[in-house]
């Protein structure tokens, strides 16, 4: 292994792409450090202080630590993802939309575009009531004026932090989002370790034995795949006789990965956001939308449940890719082509992402 990361580590290309990928990182574990203006970090983090099983405390490690601090990032990127929710929802019900998917990368950048304002505008509306929430609750003293300028200072944090993401997805290593949202829940593993190390030892036997099996199941269910032959006949392409044969398709248990579980907390974190607007609401938001509470759990669950439904539809249509076989002249053995593909797709492709 070490060896393969060694030759890896020797093309200039991979090298560059990950120094830059460190780079951005680090630079955004810098900004989460940097209090917003005006802000005594010391207060903010007093009042954070006991409240890791609330709402709050869920979107503070989401933030990588970065809203205790309220920092120039204490928005973290969970805007960006709101925003991106928002717009694959609205390609199902705005025919717009749904013909800009279709076009191709000069659609998927105008959607990326539409994609920025709004997450600009999420983040504007959710830094004024994290601002207006602590200035409520008595640990952010500031007038207008400063309130205005935190507000200003994290938005174009959020804004930001966007940028970043796309820059590590187009010169760094892997998808940029996905990175720093790794890389926030990650400043909480040296908390955890040093917790499980002071813990007893029954704790200290077991919790390593969980760790690894819950690890071996998501790779077990990552890599397992349905695989559906597929047979194509010989045709005529100009002048020339295409020889047929066969392959296969392969249909992933969990198509739609971990971006279900991210679109649910983002929607989760709806309620409590908007109730910072409502003082009224506090009691109810804190009561049904506790993190550690039986309702939340039950309603998250539901939401990665419907959230993955829909990402792996909107990842794999297969009316479209029963058209593709027809049109290259493919078929699955013993399915008609045309509308008895699609359906045989679907209907795989449904029992498939249950249990993935």
């Amino acid at each position: 292994m070490f060896s393969w990361l060694a030759n890896a580590w020797r093309v200039p290309e991979l090298r560059r792409r990950v120094l830059f990928t460190a780079l951005i990182l680090a630079i955004y574990r810098l900004g989460s450090w940097m209090p917003a203006p005006g802000v005594d970090s010391e207060t903010i983090q007093n009042y954070f202080s006991g409240r890791g099983g609330t709402i709050l405390g869920l979107l503070n490690l989401f933030s990588g630590g970065a809203l205790s601090q309220f920092s120039i990032f204490a928005l973290g990127i969970m805007p960006y993802v709101t925003a991106s929710i928002i717009l694959q929802l609205m390609t199902v019900v705005v025919p717009r939309l749904a013909e800009l998917q279709k076009e191709g990368e000069s659609g998927y950048a105008k959607i990326n575009q539409y994609t920025r304002y709004l997450t600009i505008a999420l983040a504007a509306a959710q830094s004024t009531g994290y601002a207006f929430l602590f200035r409520r609750q008595g640990v952010l003293d500031a007038d207008i004026g400063r309130m205005t300028l935190i507000i200003i200072t994290l938005t174009v944090g959020c804004t930001l932090l966007m940028w970043m993401g796309e820059l590590i997805t187009k010169r760094g290593v892997g998808n940029g989002i996905s990175l720093l949202i790794f890389a926030s829940i990650l400043t909480g593993l040296p908390i955890g370790i040093a917790a499980w190390w002071n813990g007893g030892p029954m704790e200290k036997l077991f919790f390593p034995l969980i760790a690894l099996t819950i690890i071996a199941a998501i790779v077990f269910i990552q890599e397992g795949q349905r695989r559906i032959p597929i047979q194509y006949a010989k045709r005529m392409v100009g002048r020339r006789m295409t020889a047929g044969g066969s392959t296969y398709m392969p249909l992933r248990v969990n198509m739609a990965g971990v971006i279900p579980v991210i679109f649910a907390a983002a929607v989760m974190a709806f309620p409590p956001t908007i109730g910072q607007y409502f003082p009224q609401t506090q009691g109810f938001v804190n009561e049904h939308f506790l993190p550690t509470g039986v309702p939340y759990m039950l309603l998250q669950g539901f939401l990665i449940v419907v959230f993955t439904y829909f990402y792996t539809a909107v990842q794999f249509n297969p009316v479209d890719q029963a058209d593709n076989l027809r049109r290259y002249g493919g078929y699955i053995p013993g399915i008609r082509p045309g509308p008895p593909t699609a359906q045989y797709l679907d209907r795989v492709l449904t029992r498939l992402t249950l249990p993935g």
